[in-house]
């Protein structure tokens, strides 16, 4: 798998870092339509790449919630209800959720002690919920708006890639 990239190069902005995460995924998707193998590669490679993250992965819309799928890091909560904790409110509200502290978040679920700051995409296709891309950090503040940009584009293109 050449096209993985799995350090990114020193010195790179959070934009060129984004843009190059996505060319990696283009390269894991190609010829490749498979969702739940898309979803496994691509947390795989959002884990490996990104700096100080602890957990990365989905969660599927089933039913009237969300359940735990492909994933890096330590064990998850295996369901979550729709409005319910970081998660279940971005996939209820179809946007992203940004969120510096998550001990601050009204109805945290805390799967892991050691995240302190989240963020969650949620994958559409068209109006349909698919689920939601979760990435957790021990770091307070990790994650702003250009990390909002940059992973809303690799979902979209991910759910573009993808039979989900």
């Amino acid at each position: 798998m050449s096209h993985a990239l799995t350090r990114p190069a020193e010195g790179l902005t959070r934009a060129a870092l984004y843009a190059e995460l996505g060319q990696a995924l283009e390269g894991l998707l190609a010829g490749e339509r498979d969702g739940i193998a898309n979803l496994a590669n691509a947390a795989a490679l959002l884990y490996a790449t990104l700096p100080d993250l602890n957990w990365a992965g989905f969660y599927l819309a089933r039913g009237a919630g969300l359940v735990v799928g492909p994933f890096q890091g330590k064990p998850a909560c295996v369901r979550i209800a729709l409005g319910q904790g970081v998660c279940g409110t971005a996939a209820a509200g179809r946007r992203t959720l940004i969120v510096p502290d998550v001990h601050a978040f009204p109805g945290h679920i805390a799967c892991d002690a050691a995240s302190n700051s989240e963020i969650v995409v949620p994958l559409l296709a068209g109006e349909r919920l698919i689920g939601v891309m979760d990435l957790d950090s021990p770091r307070p503040g990790r994650f702003d708006a250009e990390d909002g940009r940059g992973l809303e584009a690799f979902a979209a293109r991910l759910v573009a890639g993808s039979d989900l």
